[in-house]
């Protein structure tokens, strides 16, 4: 199974750099590799242009003009772009592990929205990182890391957790998953009506549970590790956007990715 690997970013270069770093040391490399900037200064461009002449797999610079927060239509113009049936989607500060691809595409189904794990990186291990470049993930035993039980690969623990379909709205993260491009299509991808953080990754998979899709927790596998930033709260314009689609049991948007689609 072909698929794309979208990662986002917004004008953090040094983080993205380890992203991309884990991204094309993949064990199960992705077709191609897309990076959904939303408004980037050039910085993010000449880094992205050195990867792409020193690896095999192709990267796509998906680049949107700086205009506040627009986070759900740069996915959804990186989404437009894939040319693979199979998305996977990870955060620009998320370091992959190198089955993380390899984990997705094992789970994935039809009418099935796939969520991985991640772990929590600390602040003090977080700046190390960064000024060094020497991506090491930590041990059990340390203080570097806040959900210890999220560094563990165990596949066959995961295969038998993944087998089980879910509704539960509860720790939805945009962060780290995946699923069937024509799924996303289907409810019209994100919603463009948030224009500030929180709750756009929430609404989005509530309207694929309202059109039938169902969701797999990956514990164990398709793991994360999480760079350290403060994190914003969602406004109650945010809230209320939810709330209208949990109330109404919406499942298409109004402003998509039907926009950016070839008719």
């Amino acid at each position: 199974m072909n698929c794309s690997l979208i990662i986002t970013t917004y004008n953090w270069p040094e983080a993205l750099e380890l992203v991309l770093t884990t991204a094309v040391e993949q064990s199960e490399q992705p077709n191609e590799i897309i990076i959904a900037d939303d408004g980037s200064s050039k910085d993010t461009e000449i880094l992205v242009s050195a990867f792409s002449n020193k690896t095999a797999v192709p990267i796509v610079h998906s680049w949107q003009e700086d205009n506040g927060f627009r986070l759900s239509k740069s996915r959804n113009i990186a989404i437009a772009k894939a040319r693979f049936e199979y998305i996977i989607v990870a955060d620009g500060d998320m370091l992959l592990h190198k089955d993380f691809v390899k984990d997705h595409k094992k789970c994935a189904r039809r009418g099935v929205y796939v969520q991985g794990s991640r772990a929590l990186l600390q602040s003090k291990f977080t700046k190390k990182i960064l000024k060094t470049k020497k991506i090491k993930i930590p041990s059990f035993f340390s203080n570097e890391v806040k959900n210890k039980l999220n560094i563990f690969r165990i596949p066959f623990i995961s295969t038998m957790l993944c087998r089980k379909n879910n509704q539960n709205m509860s720790r939805i993260r945009g962060c780290n998953f995946s699923l069937f491009k024509d799924d996303i299509i289907k409810v019209n991808g994100f919603n463009e009506e948030f224009t500030t953080w929180g709750k756009e990754d929430s609404e989005f998979v509530k309207r694929l549970f309202n059109a039938g899709i169902y969701r797999k927790n990956l514990k164990f596998s398709a793991l994360q590790y999480h760079l350290y930033h403060k994190e914003g709260s969602a406004n109650d314009n945010n809230i209320s956007i939810l709330n209208n689609t949990i109330n109404n049991n919406l499942i298409w948007c109004q402003d998509g990715i039907n926009q950016y689609l070839d008719s």
